[in-house]
């Protein structure tokens, strides 16, 4: 095996230790995330638009494309660029729902 070279990521010990510091509580994170989705499928309530919001982000986690973070908060995030006539009232629920699907 070849020792890395001097450019590369892994010979930058500070790569190392961004996951040797981050992987166990992103770990976590990730499992609170699967848990959800399971409680929320075993009470059948799956087709709740945040549910459905949040499984279309996770597959942003696994598509191999750069900036997944910020595609995922648009992803969840209200796209709209003109503010509502009169407001609603409601307050804020982590996913935005189309009023046309409502």
């Amino acid at each position: 095996m070849q020792p890395p070279q001097p450019d590369s990521p892994s010979a930058d010990p500070t790569a190392q230790a961004l996951v040797d510091d981050s992987f166990v509580p992103v770990r976590a994170k990730l499992i609170e995330v699967a848990a959800f989705l399971d409680r929320v499928e075993r009470h059948g309530v799956d087709d709740d638009f945040r549910c459905q919001a949040l499984n279309k982000a996770a597959q942003v986690l696994l598509d191999g494309e750069p900036e997944r973070a910020r595609r995922i908060l648009e992803s969840l995030s209200d796209p709209t660029t003109e503010p509502d006539e009169v407001s609603t009232g409601k307050p804020a629920v982590g996913a935005w729902q189309d009023p046309a699907s409502q």
